[in-house]
């Protein structure tokens, strides 16, 4: 999402401020730590969510069948990008075209479309003149074909959003998708029709049903007040574009739901927020005056002080020096840090800054599976 800038602008300014003693590693003991693929970057895109779900589906892939996959996060983009332009199109504009998106968009995409392993498609960086996924002239140009879609004869770059809004053409211009298709693959490749893993031809879809997933499994779970308990709704979040519903409970319970399905050995996806209380490297935790209650994750979602602009998998427990319980994350941003990409992220700093978990169903308790079937 829009971490790349603003995350890393917020942990360097935190770093610059510190003392260099205060850098040094915190020591950890892990309790129980399951089964992961190797950490990924997404770097200079804003794509922490397709990154961290295909990352958290090759850990179920690997629960599951004992196989190691390294699936493209580049198709992903290619096709969930054009049905963001698409969205935004049949909104006549009242969307937002962003790098940002859910797990949601990558189960969808895989569900539609399929997936190909990594070698399938070239890299981003191969494209780009980078080496490593940069989309700093890539989205902006994209954005501005989109746009262009729904505008009449306007300077996109020099007038206001309500002027947007009044040039708003009568109708899309003919065969626009493919001018955004070709944007698209200028700078993150086509996706291959066929290709050949390990002896065998695929296409994208026979090679998603060799995973061994179950697309139906998958759950999104969250915990706010101003819907009702028990129920779903749609999260009212920039970057939830595709309004994929999510099954609202108490913290307290989801915090169980979390616990339990990591002993049960099932890895679980997470959503969140990760701007306001990083102290150190690699380590994610409140100020000892925070108390995170069901309250103030209201309040602060309501006023904007906590949002959803990350997502990062969960794959295990841990305590520290004093015995407080902190849960292992496996971040994006490459091996960044003393930990080499796994973020320490206290329990109270989880409760309070958690949008949605996005897990199997089958870890979750019998009574809560039940009510989550859709």
């Amino acid at each position: 999402m829009r971490i790349t800038m603003r995350i890393l602008t917020v942990m360097t300014a935190i770093l610059l401020a510190m003392p260099m003693g205060a850098q040094e590693q915190k020591a950890f003991t892990v309790v129980k730590q399951l089964p992961i693929t190797s950490v990924k970057n997404q770097y200079r895109s804003g794509t922490c969510w397709d990154y961290a779900t295909l990352g958290y589906l090759e850990s179920e892939i690997l629960r599951k069948t004992g196989k190691t996959y390294d699936l493209c996060e580049m198709f992903v983009v290619n096709k969930d990008y054009m049905d963001n332009a698409t969205h935004y199109v049949r909104m006549h504009g009242y969307s937002q075209i962003s790098e940002g998106g859910s797990c949601d968009d990558v189960l969808e995409v895989i569900r539609q479309h399929g997936i190909c392993p990594e070698e399938a498609m070239p890299a981003p960086g191969s494209l780009t003149g980078d080496s490593l996924a940069n989309f700093k002239v890539f989205f902006p140009e994209l954005e501005r074909m989109v746009r262009s879609i729904i505008m009449e004869n306007a300077d996109l770059n020099r007038i206001t959003e309500s002027e947007q809004k009044q040039a708003l053409a009568k109708q899309p211009m003919p065969h626009w998708r493919d001018s955004v298709q070709a944007v698209i693959e200028k700078y993150v490749g086509r996706c291959p029709e066929t290709f050949v893993y390990e002896g065998k031809t695929y296409t994208p879809k026979s090679f998603a049903e060799s995973l061994g997933l179950d697309l139906d499994d998958y759950v999104s779970l969250t915990s706010y007040t101003h819907h009702p308990f028990n129920e779903w709704f749609v999260i009212e979040a920039p970057y939830k574009w595709r309004l994929k519903p999510s099954y609202n409970i108490p913290i307290e319970q989801l915090m169980e739901v979390l616990d339990d399905a990591l002993d049960a050995g099932y890895t679980v996806a997470w959503g969140g927020d990760v701007t306001g209380d990083f102290k150190r490297e690699g380590i994610a935790l409140l100020p000892d005056s925070v108390v995170p209650t069901q309250q103030l994750r209201q309040e602060q979602w309501d006023d904007w002080r906590f949002t959803y602009d990350h997502v990062m998998l969960v794959y295990g427990k841990a305590i520290d020096e004093q015995g407080k319980p902190y849960y292992l994350v496996k971040n994006t941003w490459g091996e960044y840090g003393p930990y080499k990409g796994t973020w320490y992220m206290s329990r109270d700093f989880m409760t309070l800054n958690t949008t949605y978990l996005f897990l199997n169903r089958h870890a979750l308790p019998e009574a809560l599976r039940k009510a989550v079937k859709l």
